[in-house]
């Protein structure tokens, strides 16, 4: 079985109130790129995939005008695609959902929201001291995790987690003392969100659960300045420690490697310093069971990756598609 995590960017620009994909020469979220190009090269990019399941980070907007799974479905029927039936959790208010595309055929998928001691559902509020003044502050996901139940036509069962940690960018930071004060504010809180992600984690760890989480983890090890200030990255919080830590082989080596070359998902063109930023945000992980069936990552990075280099239609179509690259996992279950 394939499995694929994929930050689509602006996903949502793509589409009408009505689901219609926006197919024509006007402009979509991405910088110089039309909706026609994005949909083209989004197409390419997911038939060379051929998951048969699909988490989409940043999916269209489910709202009470918009449908995420209408626009999905929509998109998979343009594209030919086998993964044509599509499954959102919380909606969210910022026209970035959480969704999974999947194949019906090869299994069956349900939204299943927990609630554990010490990590509530996810759509309501997590409790925690962030700035060590003995009050506890109320932190919420602007963009709350997808929990799934998924069941395959040969009967295995597994749990799936499609997360989305807030940014640490300093958005609206307009002098250096902002841009400190907005860059720390925003690290406690994902490590907050990190925290709380753990502790769902950690529950079906205890279960003896299998379970998959995959996403944008918006972090990795050694990616800002501010790190040292707090000791781990939400990467090292997520994945755990000992006999009941998740398994990426990606942010293993990121780990292993804070000074040398890493793997990366994606790329982001820094306007200040006109070049691209390069950086590990996406992830597979899986429980302990799991790394157990020597299953194989792979990003399919344009430059990065031999096969994806080799085919230059295939390579074009993943620069303009998103700013981010797929990450799959391949596996038996």
């Amino acid at each position: 079985m394939r499995l694929a995590t994929y930050n689509v960017e602006w996903m949502n620009s793509l589409f009408g109130d009505n689901g219609a994909l926006l197919n024509d020469g006007e402009w979509s979220g991405r910088h110089d790129i039309t909706r026609a190009e994005q949909i083209a090269a989004l197409s390419m990019v997911f038939r060379a995939i051929d998951a048969d399941a699909a988490m989409i980070i940043e999916a269209p907007d489910d709202s009470r005008s918009r449908s995420t799974v209408q626009a999905l479905e929509k998109f998979a029927d343009h594209a030919g695609l086998r993964t044509r039936k599509a499954i959102v959790g919380f909606a969210n208010d910022t026209q970035q959902e959480i969704a999974l595309l999947f194949d019906p055929d090869v299994m069956s998928v349900r939204h299943d929201p927990q609630t554990h001691a010490g990590a509530p559902q996810f759509d309501s509020a997590f409790a925690i001291d962030l700035d060590i003044d003995a009050t506890e502050d109320r932190v919420v996901f602007s963009k709350p995790p997808l929990e799934l139940e998924v069941e395959t036509t040969a009967g295995a069962r597994f749990r799936l987690i499609g997360a989305h940690l807030k940014s640490k960018a300093p958005y609206g930071a307009t002098t250096r003392d902002e841009v400190l004060r907005i860059s720390i504010a925003n690290r406690r809180k994902q490590l907050a969100q990190a925290i709380w992600l753990r502790a769902r984690i950690a529950a079906h760890l205890e279960d003896n659960t299998s379970l998959i989480l995959m996403g944008d983890l918006n972090d990795g090890p050694g990616l800002d300045e501010y790190e040292h200030l707090f000791g781990r990255s939400s990467v090292e919080i997520i994945m755990g420690e000992g006999d009941r830590s998740l398994f990426d082989p990606h942010a293993r080596t990121a780990l292993q490697r804070r000074l040398g070359a890493t793997p990366t998902t994606a790329r982001f063109w820094i306007r200040p310093e006109q070049r691209y930023l390069q950086a590990l945000l996406d992830y597979i992980m899986v429980s302990p069971d799991l790394a157990a069936r020597d299953g194989h990552w792979r990003i399919w990075h344009p430059l990065d990756d031999p096969e994806c280099w080799a085919k230059p239609e295939l390579r074009d179509a993943l620069v303009t598609a998103s700013d981010h690259f797929p990450v799959t996992l391949d596996i038996a279950l």
